[in-house]
């Protein structure tokens, strides 16, 4: 079974990192309806996928989002869950959320890591890849 939320289709480069058995997916793009360059206000929206690929069901309770902007400013964001949920993933069922990111910037990049639990209590952190944050026409790369 895989639960599904949102699905809106992002076409843009994948990153992907796999931690113990969970595999974090994510894909951004610009989207200019909600950005105003001449203001210095661009947005990004971004989808994510996890996997588990385990055996054992996980519950993700918070996230930890490390974002920075072109002038390497760096903001950090904690909190619980993702979306106003904290899913619970069993084996082989995944999980999509999208979300969106302001920055002040033309470009940037976005990495961080979910707070996981097991059933049996043990607590990990499943990363989420360090992905870029760029302008359709932008040359990519990672700040």
């Amino acid at each position: 079974m895989r639960r599904i939320r949102h699905k809106r289709k992002i076409d843009a480069p994948v990153y992907e990192t796999k931690t113990r058995d969970i595999l974090v997916r994510v894909a951004a793009d610009y989207m200019p309806g909600h950005s105003d360059p001449d203001e210095n206000r661009y947005f990004w929206g971004y989808m994510v996928e996890i996997e588990n690929h385990g055996e054992e069901t996980v519950q993700l309770v918070s996230r930890h989002w490390v974002i920075t902007d072109a002038m390497n400013r760096v903001e950090e964001v904690r909190g619980i869950g993702v979306i106003g949920e904290q899913p619970e993933l069993k084996p082989r069922e995944a999980f999509r959320y999208n979300s969106g990111c302001p920055l002040g910037t033309s470009s940037g990049t976005m990495r961080g890591a979910y707070q996981m639990i097991t059933e049996a209590g043990e607590v990990f952190e499943a990363m989420i890849p360090e992905f870029s944050l760029h302008m359709p026409d932008a040359r990519k790369r990672m700040n």
